[in-house]
């Protein structure tokens, strides 16, 4: 079953016109924990999270992340996904985000960011649509246009995807797709 949000008219038109995707990673990207074997950092991500991120690229949205923390694991991810624009180590996430924005020649109005923390309030300015995950911060729930039911690195960023593509009228061939590949692969095994 989808986990396609409900969304506003507003939300949707946002949505289809968008070309960015800005995502904080701590919190949203995963579970916000931090955790250290011997002196290397590791990092838990959402399968589902990536592949819906894997969907939007395909469909021709820019992906960008950004962090106030990185790690080799994060890079590692990042690169495995496709993500050109990421920034780790990040003091000023609004001004990184202009900067990704006039790069990108992407207009605020074409740009959706999702966060969990008050620092991610910054893209607030520099995006038409602000997304937290189920498990952010009140006072960043409170401001987001959207919430998704999942909490940050389990499956918030998936629902966000769906329902983009949905908004853009991808989701439902993306579905169909995944059924037409399923039948060809249990008629090859027959």
């Amino acid at each position: 079953m989808s986990r396609v949000p409900a969304l506003s008219g507003e939300s949707t038109r946002l949505l289809a016109g968008a070309r960015l995707l800005v995502l904080d990673v701590d919190g949203t990207l995963t579970d916000g924990s931090v955790t250290y074997l011997g002196d290397v950092e590791l990092a838990r991500f959402h399968v589902h999270d990536g592949q819906g991120l894997v969907w939007l690229r395909q469909a021709g949205v820019e992906l960008s992340w950004i962090s106030g923390r990185g790690s080799t694991a994060v890079e590692k991810r990042a690169a495995e996904l496709g993500v050109k624009e990421l920034h780790l180590g990040v003091g000023a996430k609004g001004a990184v985000l202009a900067d990704v924005q006039r790069r990108l020649a992407i207009a605020p109005a074409e740009t959706v960011a999702m966060g969990d923390d008050l620092v991610d309030l910054a893209w607030l300015a520099r995006a038409a649509l602000f997304v937290a995950p189920a498990d952010a911060r009140p006072e960043v729930r409170a401001r987001a246009g959207l919430v998704t039911a999942a909490g940050g690195g389990a499956g918030a960023v998936r629902e966000l995807c769906e329902a983009w593509l949905s908004a853009k009228g991808l989701w439902r061939e993306r579905v169909e797709r995944a059924s037409v590949a399923e039948e060809r692969a249990a008629r090859a095994g027959e």
